[in-house]
């Protein structure tokens, strides 16, 4: 609930829209030849991984993630294509601008989902079904693309709205809906459950979103800790107070990933610090910016997360310079013994520094390289160049 003036709260609503297959829907869009056969976007490497595929393309079993190798076997008269980022972000633009006829906060979660807080609003509106099916409207006919649209009084039960009814789905979740709808749910589908903390409730028999609902919090706490208990018992009853937050200009630019299995040996977490530096120099370089500052972001199996970041004398958007800044902060984490490492990030910020150039730095030689570099990631994907010990790293 929502909190007025006077004291009195008013129903909370929250959008989240959520484009069904979203690469590979701008390239069904655009060639008419795509469109009803199965198209995969992503890496065309034999290391390359799946960014998107389209609904045809799920039929054969091939899914985000999944090695490109494995996709071409399962499916191997897809069509596959490298990601055109250029064209893909022309048309995220198209589409966060149509929103902000729908709401004035609108917080974007990735180039192609975001949150609208629709509160307050009800005198703009017929109905929330009848405004969930404008959203889906305005953007179909202003750019021939399809959104699933979920509306619910918070965050975390719009998103899990919006893929209830995947593809071109419009799901309005009440309070009221939460033990018929949410609670029959597994439990993989609470934001925060991967795959190890999945086996490990389904281990302790909570194997649905109801099963959570119900525990005894104090119970549920001693055997998953306090932190991820609460976590999970708050959204399994339907609550979740984070604010619709819109986004200014980006202050940082980072990438993280959340493992399928923790992380355990300090060499395996650094071949993934290696594969991260590689993406954030690369969309450094492609935003046109230098950081300052590197930071890096470790959260561990029980939740707990943790920051370091350095200053740098000069900014950079070099690989191997943001790689070595991460791993002497990894190297001085002190991290606990048999601990596992659930999510890695590194991000750079600080862009508007007074960066100094050494005199002693090789810039021009350093800068024609990685212009061939990010031709190559441009023209075939972004993981089409990856220096040698980089482990493999699921997509955004």
């Amino acid at each position: 609930m929502a909190r007025e003036q006077n004291g009195t709260e008013r129903p909370r609503w929250i959008a989240h829209f959520d484009m069904d297959c979203f690469f590979a829907a701008v390239e069904q869009r655009d060639n008419e030849a795509y469109r009803g056969r199965p198209v995969i976007v992503g890496g065309l490497s034999a290391r390359g991984v799946v960014s998107t595929a389209s609904y045809e393309a799920r039929r054969f079993g091939v899914h985000s993630a999944m090695p490109m190798e494995t996709a071409r076997r399962r499916c191997p008269n897809g069509i596959f294509l490298p990601p055109d980022f250029a064209r893909y972000s022309a048309a995220s633009r198209q589409i966060f601008a149509l929103m902000e006829r729908f709401s004035p906060r609108i917080e974007p979660l990735s180039i192609d989902e975001g949150f609208l807080d629709l509160t307050g609003m009800e005198g703009l509106m017929e109905s929330l079904p009848a405004y969930g099916r404008r959203i889906k409207d305005a953007v179909h006919d202003a750019t021939g693309l399809v959104a699933s649209v979920g509306i619910a009084p918070n965050k975390f039960l719009a998103k899990l709205a919006s893929d209830l009814e995947k593809p071109d789905g419009l799901t309005i979740l009440r309070p009221g809906d939460i033990p018929r709808v949410v609670w029959p749910l597994p439990v993989s589908r609470l934001w925060g459950v991967g795959q190890k903390t999945g086996d490990r409730l389904r281990a302790l028999r909570f194997c649905t979103i109801g099963d959570v609902a119900a525990a005894d919090p104090a119970a549920l706490a001693a055997r998953l800790g306090k932190r991820l208990a609460s976590h999970l018992y708050e959204l399994a009853n339907g609550r979740d107070d984070r604010p619709v937050e819109p986004v200014a200009e980006a202050k940082s630019i980072g990438r993280e990933i959340t493992f399928e299995r923790d992380v355990k040996s300090r060499e395996e977490a650094e071949a993934q610090l290696l594969y991260l530096a590689g993406q954030v120099g690369w969309r450094l370089r492609r935003a046109g910016k230098r950081a300052r500052t590197i930071q890096l972001k470790i959260r561990l199996q029980d939740f707990s997360t943790y920051t370091r970041r350095k200053t740098l004398p000069e900014d950079t958007c070099y690989d191997e310079e943001i790689y070595e800044t991460a791993r002497e902060l990894f190297r001085a984490f002190p991290l606990p013994p048999g601990a596992g490492i659930r999510l890695l990030g590194i991000s750079g910020s600080g862009f508007d520094g007074p960066g100094t150039l050494s005199l002693f730095r090789d810039v021009p030689k350093k800068d024609r390289l990685y212009a061939a570099i990010d031709g190559l990631k441009k023209r075939f994907g972004e993981d089409v160049v990856r220096r040698g010990g980089a482990g493999p790293a699921s997509p955004p």
